[in-house]
């Protein structure tokens, strides 16, 4: 069965152990919520399953293949994708030329051109397709990192923080977006978000990471009734709080 499979991942930064036998497992056709206090490790866990940073243990599968040890550029030739908790984007190019970059390297670079025409329209950017990505504000910006992750046609798509910076209504439409991909397109979507409204209105399964260790996992409704993580991560409240 397709999946990313990551088990047992441990990352030490001199003497501090930044990730400590983490795991976790995400499927085609869902969407995966990873979770966790600011430090739990949850940009240091997508940097070792995008390949910029090797693990001292552990293994990250990618349909049932060890991609452990290979770079970055290699995993994005299986199929992932990622964005980042600060944005990426390349400042001097405009919005269009930001995600034709990534539609010209993809497996549908033929088609790159009216790709990019259909992800504008997609993500409500076509205003913005001659406009410098670093005249953008935040929110916008970070509409235009996912829409150039989109562009690579993505089998598995890792998000860091993307609704940083969006309105209400822009989130309501990126969850939509989310669910479509998910459902429509059969992309296994791993989502680290600090807008729990989001996390929990939107993730098939939910992880929890604390200190480096994955300290639970559910379906949303069973997060939220957990005392550890309404005490440490919600808040009380599954509608707010820190991720």
């Amino acid at each position: 069965m397709s999946s990313l499979e990551v088990s047992d991942v441990t990352v030490t930064f001199g003497g501090h152990r930044a990730l400590d036998g983490a795991g976790l497992t995400a499927h085609p056709g869902t969407i995966t919520g990873l979770i966790g206090p600011n430090g739990a490790g949850k940009s240091t866990l997508f940097d070792v399953i995008c390949g910029l940073r090797r693990p001292v243990t552990g293994t990250v599968m990618l349909d049932g293949k060890d991609v452990t040890r290979i770079g970055p550029a290699r995993r994005a030739g299986h199929g992932m994708a990622r964005t980042f908790q600060r944005l990426e984007l390349f400042g001097r190019l405009s919005v269009a030329e930001n995600l034709m970059v990534a539609a010209e390297l993809g497996p549908e670079r033929k088609h790159a051109a009216s790709m990019v025409g259909q992800i504008l329209a997609r993500l409500n950017l076509t205003d913005y397709a001659d406009v410098p990505a670093d005249s953008l504000p935040t929110g916008t910006g970070r509409l235009v990192e996912v829409g150039r992750a989109l562009a690579a046609r993505p089998r598995y798509l890792l998000l860091d923080e993307p609704a940083a910076g969006l309105d209400a209504e822009e989130t309501r439409r990126f969850a939509g977006l989310l669910r479509s991909l998910a459902t429509r397109e059969n992309v296994a979507i791993l989502l680290v978000e600090h807008d729990m409204s989001l996390v929990m209105g939107s993730c098939d399964l939910v992880y929890v990471l604390d200190l480096g260790k994955m300290v639970t996992s559910g379906p949303p409704e069973v997060i939220r009734r957990d005392e550890r993580v309404l005490a440490a991560y919600l808040g009380g409240s599954a509608q707010g709080g820190a991720a």
